[in-house]
């Protein structure tokens, strides 16, 4: 699989991204199934969620944040059960997130097929944190529209960098290298785009510090 197909199927629910998957190879479907196919894959997955790392400097800058008081939320394109299995592991990372301050796809707050690119799962996020942001349905006050442009999102995927964008907030695009030089010179509407979040600098943002400490790997 190319880095062209694997860009086309983030942000896609499971059915929709293997039929995606599926139109880059002709006859594919005469062999398997999409629904064996998904069986498989589900299987395969839920063994490698369970051993995930981190995205290189997500424990520090979540820690820190945490720790400043800044307030925090997580919205993600995976239901809940993958969700779940992928985090159950990092509790450093993810037990510093307020339960009612994470989103996900499946979320009682996110229509059905209202998901990323869309902007609702983020004003929803900062919803939950207590800011009125108003509706993705509705154009925002300018009260509204002033909230939204405080918000800071950081973001891996196309899909999740055209959510905020749409939301009206400021995003921080981490991609993965092969992505990234699919399009190098392109942003998406991103206001920053990192090798990782290390290369972050709070002081941009009005933001306190961030301790990135590398570990001695001698």
């Amino acid at each position: 699989m190319t880095w062209e197909i694997k860009a086309g199927l983030m942000g896609k629910v499971q059915r929709e991204a293997s039929e995606y998957l599926f139109s880059h190879f002709p006859g594919l479907e005469d062999k398997l199934s999409i629904d064996d196919y998904l069986t498989e894959r589900i299987a395969m997955q839920d063994e490698l969620f369970r051993r995930v790392p981190p995205m290189r400097g997500a424990v520090a800058l979540v820690q820190s944040l945490h720790k400043a008081g800044v307030p925090i939320a997580l919205a993600t394109g995976s239901n809940k059960r993958n969700f779940e299995l992928k985090t159950a592991h990092l509790p450093e990372l993810f037990g510093l997130f307020d339960a009612d301050a994470i989103l996900t796809a499946d979320s009682p707050e996110v229509r059905p097929g209202r998901g990323k690119p869309n902007p609702d799962i983020f004003l929803a996020a900062a919803t939950k944190l207590g800011r009125d942001v108003g509706s993705p349905d509705a154009e925002p006050t300018a009260a509204q529209a002033a909230e939204r442009a405080r918000g800071l999102v950081f973001e891996d995927a196309r899909p999740g960098v055209a959510a905020g964008v749409a939301a009206g907030m400021n995003v921080v695009w981490v991609p993965e290298p092969e992505l990234l030089a699919l399009e190098p010179d392109a942003k998406f509407g991103a206001k920053q785009v990192l090798a990782h979040l290390e290369e972050w600098d709070p002081k941009e943002w009005g933001l306190p510090p961030v301790s990135f400490v590398v570990p001695d790997l001698k």
